[in-house]
């Protein structure tokens, strides 16, 4: 049997994951992408329009290569969180930016990064609480 086959008495979803396993959960599976750390990048990087794949290298920074750019983009792409458009010039040249799906998740993204701007403190207060009291 194939390591990702469920045995036979094993209800699977129809996606082909082990119902009742983490791998099954939607929630999980878009957590698990959108939550990169290089993902958490782009996101803001195009939230105000459309973006050259120079300076989305540029705006992600902190020492992503073009590589780990490229196949988060292709990733994002994929699961149509962003766009990407050839433009057919001398040179050709590729932008990318957020699809209507993605900015909406982008707008759940931001509130979620106030959420841990407003909390973060309180949890750093009580993280350091539990680690004198052990």
């Amino acid at each position: 049997m194939a390591d990702n086959m469920a045995p036979a008495s094993t209800p699977v979803t129809t996606d082909g994951h082990t119902a009742g396993t983490v791998d099954a959960c939607p929630s999980t599976r878009a957590l698990e992408l959108v939550a990169s750390k290089w993902a958490l990048r782009i996101f803001p990087a195009l939230e105000n329009g459309p973006v050259r794949n120079n300076e989305l290298l540029r705006r992600v920074g902190d020492g992503i290569s073009q590589k780990m750019l490229t196949q988060t983009l292709r990733e994002l792409e994929a699961n149509g969180l962003i766009l990407r458009t050839i433009h057919d010039s001398v040179p050709p040249h590729v932008e990318y930016r957020l699809s209507p799906l993605g900015a909406s998740l982008n707008r759940t993204l931001v509130g979620l990064d106030d959420w841990v701007k407003a909390h973060w403190p309180e949890m750093e207060r009580i993280r350091k609480n539990q680690v004198g009291s052990d």
